[in-house]
């Protein structure tokens, strides 16, 4: 797969590379027509959450974001933004009450965003129902940006990274997890981190307070006001209060902490994604440099360093 490296800046390579994500993109869209009657640009990026529903997973940061984004739209309409289409799915414990409150706030942001005329085709988001095999498969492919986002030191490792950066999909993450090693195969400019490092979560921890974060941060004591006072649950008013209640009261994976440093990323994200040369090199860069995690070579090292067992061979 290291042979694909020259090729990051073959014109030609780089072209056909384009139209087979964007023909995947196409395909996921119209699934997505068909499922939820929402269009979707296929030319948007596609910026993309699917894992387990976990409060330490922080899709909950993601929905911030997206809120952030649809605040900035609304409060210049004529601001150039980078069309983005922000898809989350995955399943959440029978019991976890906290995770399916987060899947009805993203499903209460998209029916606020994907409504509004004003928004139109810049901002999309949705969650996308019924996970398994079959609907990665399509979205896999399709995605441009993987959402890593875990608080640092929670992650034991992940595969869902690994299987995006092989599709050619950029990671935004956290020092957590497989990021480590994938931010070693790809290179500092091939991936986009931020955030509390594990030590830095340690720190803070003894002595965290969420409340001031909010206080000191504008755009994110708007988003918070908005889940709070049910900009996003007509009919439900307090609804997503538990959440605010808990993300200013102790916040115990650090979200207001991080984001900050979240949304500057993000932003940086859309800056290279507007430059589709730069984005394609960094896309293919990230699908040359991740053989690394074949299960052949993950089977094969487990096997010499923690089994000690020796292949067969006929």
């Amino acid at each position: 797969m290291r042979q694909l490296t020259p090729l990051a800046t073959d014109a030609g390579f780089c072209a056909e590379f384009v139209r087979v994500k964007r023909d995947n993109k196409a395909r996921l869209a119209q699934m997505i027509e068909q499922r939820l009657a929402v269009r979707v640009d296929p030319d948007s990026l596609f910026d993309v959450q699917i894992k387990r529903i976990h409060e330490y997973k922080r899709q909950l940061l993601n929905a911030l974001h997206a809120i952030t984004l649809y605040n900035r739209i609304k409060a210049n309409p004529k601001a150039q933004v980078t069309p983005r289409t922000i898809l989350f799915a995955g399943k959440a414990a029978p019991g976890y009450h906290t995770a399916k409150l987060i899947i009805r706030l993203v499903n209460a942001i998209g029916s606020v965003v994907n409504e509004d005329k004003e928004i139109g085709d810049r901002l999309k988001v949705m969650f996308l129902a019924d996970y398994k095999v079959s609907l990665a498969e399509r979205i896999f492919p399709a995605s441009d940006l993987s959402e890593q986002i875990s608080t640092a030191g929670t992650e034991a490792s992940g595969t869902g990274n690994m299987k995006f950066a092989l599709n050619g999909a950029l990671t935004i993450g956290t020092m957590d997890g497989a990021n480590v090693e994938i931010r070693e195969e790809v290179g500092d400019d091939n991936i986009f981190i931020f955030g509390l490092t594990t030590p830095e979560v340690r720190a803070l921890k003894p002595h965290y307070q969420p409340r001031r974060y909010a206080a000191e941060n504008a755009e994110l004591k708007q988003v918070l006001t908005m889940m709070a006072d049910g900009s996003f649950s007509q009919g439900e008013p307090g609804l997503f209060r538990p959440l605010v209640d808990s993300l200013l009261g102790h916040d115990e994976y650090l979200l207001l902490a991080d984001y900050g440093p979240y949304i500057a990323c993000q932003d940086e994200v859309s800056k290279v994604y507007r430059d589709p040369a730069a984005w394609t090199k960094r896309s293919i860069l990230n699908v040359a440099r991740i053989g690394k995690f074949s299960s052949d070579r993950t089977i094969r090292q487990y096997a010499a360093d923690i089994w000690d067992v020796e292949p067969v061979r006929p």
